[in-house]
């Protein structure tokens, strides 16, 4: 065979695509905090950060990729930030789960002015804002090509927004668990704390257990680590990183089996 014989337009083409394709995944499942949508704000919404996360997740469906969302509560209220009002445990989880549904219903509301058909479904029932959580439904929309976000958690105290990232991306057959941060991946030490801190550019579940790196809390760690959902951790903050992470660009740190 020639190896120096030029390849027809077509054949390029063809090679081009099928190599997209391979580097893109088809079903993703985006993690993005809380505090992401109070952009340089303590606290609450910040419109054109929330119009920003927007637009990056159109470019990421515009690729023909199926996009579910967990959006975390902690811009408007985290148990851990409010232990000093002695509101009870399930209690304050509950106004947590609240907070994700209004974040949810925001990013909606975002990403349906730019033009995306987007869908709510809410572990908690609150019919005149979302529809309820039901695995077919989601799969479903997913299918037509609307951007799906799950809200109110996994609908129970004690669990945090990772672990309904990880629930519901194993049950709506997620290719990869991609995790926004406000750092550029998984370090050996706190990188905001420790200049000398350096980065993994992947690593496996049991390291990230031996090195006691805190990538996600325990229970969303080891529902991903059983069933082998790879974890792409990534700083949303870089431009275009949302776009590079979800073609399957190398970016931010990789954890897998």
């Amino acid at each position: 065979m020639n190896t120096n014989a030029q390849l027809s337009p077509w054949r390029a083409v063809s090679l081009a695509l099928c190599y997209f394709s391979m580097a893109t995944y088809k079903r993703i499942m985006l993690k993005l905090s809380g505090e992401v949508f109070s952009g340089d704000r303590d606290f609450g919404i910040h419109k054109p950060t929330l119009d920003d996360i927007a637009s990056q997740v159109i470019a990421v469906q515009k690729l023909g990729v199926q996009v579910v969302i967990v959006v975390g509560g902690g811009n408007i209220w985290r148990f851990r930030d409010t232990r000093e009002t002695d509101i009870e445990r399930t209690v304050s989880d509950s106004m947590g789960m609240l907070a994700t549904i209004m974040n949810s219903v925001a990013l909606q509301s975002a990403l349906e002015a730019q033009g995306a058909e987007t869908r709510t479904l809410s572990a908690i029932d609150v019919p005149q804002m979302a529809e309820p959580f039901i695995k077919r439904r989601a799969i479903r929309h997913l299918e037509k090509g609307r951007v799906v976000i799950c809200a109110g958690g996994t609908g129970n105290p004690y669990f945090t927004t990772d672990s309904a990232a990880a629930l519901r991306a194993l049950e709506l057959g997620c290719d990869v668990l991609l995790k926004a941060t406000n750092v550029d991946g998984v370090f050996n030490a706190d990188p905001n704390k420790d200049p000398s801190a350096t980065m993994f550019t992947e690593i496996t579940y049991q390291e990230v257990i031996e090195k006691h790196l805190g990538v996600m809390d325990q229970a969303a760690f080891s529902l991903c680590q059983e069933q082998k959902l790879p974890i792409v951790v990534f700083n949303f903050l870089q431009r275009g990183s949302l776009l590079k992470a979800a073609k399957g660009d190398k970016i931010g740190t990789v954890v897998h089996s």
